[in-house]
Order: C-alpha cells, then sequence, then structure tokens
C-alpha cells in the first residue's frame, strides 16, 4: 500500500482544557510514551514543579492550575508527543512538520532538532519564564465571515483601527499571530483595553486570552535575552524532517544552520510576529500533501486550518460549507486530538 504524505501540525498555547484531562490513558501502553512521561515527571520534581501525571489525572480542570505557562507548555508537549507516537510510520511519510507559536518548539522536538529531553528543557524554560509576573497580553479577533470569507471591508477598518492605537502614546499594541481567519494582537494593557474598546463586536470577539502574555511581539525583547542566557546553542542539531517557521521559512535537513535555527527560535520568534497562515500555505504548496495531520490536544487548529484551505481555494473549497462536505466525504484534515 503506497504511503500517503503528510504535512503534521503542532498546537501552541490554550489547546489544553477541561476536555483534555486524562489524554494520557490513550497512550501509556505505548512503553516509549510512558518512559518519557517517568523522566520528565521526575525533572519537574527536582525544579519542584507538579507532575505531569498529577495535572493530568486531576479531577477537575482548573484554569489557574492547569492553563499557567509551566504547567499548559509541557502538558501539551506531552499529549502532542503521545499523538506523534500514534502516527502509522507504515500507512504514512511524513513530509514536513510546523506549529503554532508554541508548537514551534514541539516541531523542532518531533523533528529531532532537539531530542526529547532538551525540547522539554526549552519548553519548561520559555513557559516558566514568566511564572511570576506576565508581560503584556493577547487578544483574538476574526477577520472573516460565518462561511470563513475574508471580507475585505472589514479587515480595513480593522487594521485602520489598530493603526490609530498604535499612533497613541504609550499604547503598544502588535500583530502577534496571523491565525487563518483570525488575528492575534499582543499589547501592554493600554493597547488591549483600546482595542477590546474600540475594535467592532463581533459574537464573542474581541476577547483577551486567559493567562497569554504579549507572544511574539517586541514586548518580550528581555524575555529572549533571558532565554540566550539559559539555553545553549549545543542543544540543537540538524533536523530529520522539513521545518517550516512562522515566516514560512523551510528550514532542510543537510542545509540547515544550527546558529542560525538557535538565533531564530530563541531571538526572532519570541519578538516578531508568527504567521501561522504562511506557514501552513507553504507547506500546502511546496509539499502537496495528501492529508494535514493536526496533533492534540484538542483541536484548536481545526478551524483555522480550514479558514487556511478557503482562503486558498484549495482543491476548490471557497467556503466553510465546502470544507465541510470534504471532511465529511474524503478528510483531508485529521484531528487528532478531536472528541470521536
Amino acid at each position: 500500500m503506497k504511503k500517503k504524505r503528510a504535512l503534521v501540525v503542532c498546537p501552541g498555547r490554550g489547546s489544553y482544557n477541561k476536555d483534555s484531562l486524562r489524554s494520557f490513558d490513550k497512550y501509556l501502553s505505548n512503553p516509549h510514551f510512558s518512559e518519557f512521561i517517568a523522566e520528565i515527571d521526575q525533572k519537574r520534581r527536582e525544579l519542584d514543579q507538579p507532575t505531569l501525571s498529577a495535572l493530568d489525572r486531576a479531577e477537575i480542570f482548573k484554569a489557574a492550575l492547569h492553563s499557567k505557562g509551566e504547567n499548559a507548555s509541557a502538558l501539551i508537549y506531552a499529549c502532542s508527543y503521545g499523538d506523534f507516537l500514534s502516527i502509522p510510520e507504515e500507512e504514512v511519510e511524513i513530509v514536513a512538520i510546523t506549529g503554532n507559536s508554541m508548537g514551534w518548539y514541539l516541531a523542532l522536538a518531533f523533528a529531532q532538532a532537539l531530542n526529547l529531553q532538551d525540547a522539554f528543557t526549552l519548553v519548561n524554560t520559555m513557559g516558566s519564564m514568566m511564572k511570576d509576573h506576565l508581560i503584556g497580553g493577547q487578544i483574538i479577533y476574526p477577520l472573516i465571515n460565518n462561511q470563513w470569507e475574508i471580507v475585505p471591508e472589514n479587515r480595513k477598518k480593522t487594521e485602520a483601527i489598530i493603526l490609530a492605537i498604535q499612533k497613541r502614546p504609550h499604547h503598544e499594541l502588535y500583530p502577534s499571530i496571523y491565525l487563518g481567519g483570525y488575528l492575534v494582537l499582543g499589547g501592554n494593557t493600554l493597547g488591549l483595553n483600546a482595542a477590546l474598546k474600540e475594535l467592532p463586536p463581533l459574537e464573542n470577539y474581541p476577547f483577551q486570552l486567559l493567562y497569554h502574555a504579549a507572544f511574539h511581539t517586541p514586548l518580550l525583547n528581555s524575555v529572549s535575552e533571558l532565554a540566550f542566557e539559559k539555553l545553549e546553542q549545543k542543544l540543537f542539531t540538524s533536523p530529520k524532517y522539513p521545518l517550516i517557521d512562522g515566516r514560512g521559512y523551510i528550514w532542510q535537513t543537510y542545509s540547515t544552520s544550527i546558529q542560525k535555527l538557535y538565533q531564530y527560535t530563541l531571538g526572532t520568534q519570541v519578538t516578531q510576529t508568527y504567521d501561522f497562515t504562511k506557514a501552513i500555505e507553504v507547506g500546502l504548496k511546496e509539499f502537496a500533501p495528501d492529508q494535514l495531520i493536526l496533533l492534540g490536544p484538542g483541536n484548536s487548529l481545526g478551524g483555522p486550518v480550514g479558514q487556511i484551505l478557503v482562503s486558498m481555494h484549495w482543491n476548490g473549497i471557497r467556503s466553510k460549507q465546502d470544507f465541510t462536505q470534504m471532511q465529511n466525504e474524503n478528510p483531508f484534515v485529521l484531528s487528532m486530538g478531536k472528541k470521536s
């Protein structure tokens, strides 16, 4: 049987939620996962952090506990690794790996640009960097209608409002993530409050993301500087699979500069806009996969990926209805963390 060529996509922060509790149960029969969790739990005990096993087995989901960076990041890493191990090698050829925001760190791990333990060090260090005080925050706002089509007039109005806020003294507001049909903005309190007040209400939007800092903006320059102090370049190596970063740049197995990969990971992508939309577009155009595999936990990227396909008119898909029909008849996007 011919293998299906797959682009693997890793999720970012916010993907582990109350429905994700007990996710580890479906992976523990795999000795690789069990060994991985045992090692990570021990490392977290040494760091005086709650173990991932205890967090995942909790009776109830507590946002103040599970959604904090130092816990959420590691939980997401573990669940994504469990899903990655579940991809059947005899049926699937991985042609490239990408991710959204924190998903870049996971992509590095699964492409073997970092070993699993060093990837945990990266994930845990970056997730714990603002343990005591978050720098800024993020809000999310749609640029699409209910059929996932971009509305140019609304987009222009949104951009004009953001530009006006940026010009005000002491107001900091930046594009943080281009996420399919959504724009994630990062900024300081003044900038975010102005955006929350002035962006036209659309259903539940705009809203501020809980326990999220101003990721991928210049507000995190100090975090980037500290990351370079804490993490060494020797952790990194050339990837086994091509990697697509938050600019749409492809890091190939035999031509990757380790120094540039290190600089991008701890520098550029921490302080500059992460274009997840571009990453998916490049993955589709350059690798022409037979399927997209979205790793869990959850299915937070299902909608944004569908919206990107609509914006590209991929295989004739021009609306949410078209995407839903394709998924029902011959699924192109496989969400491993989706509840069946």
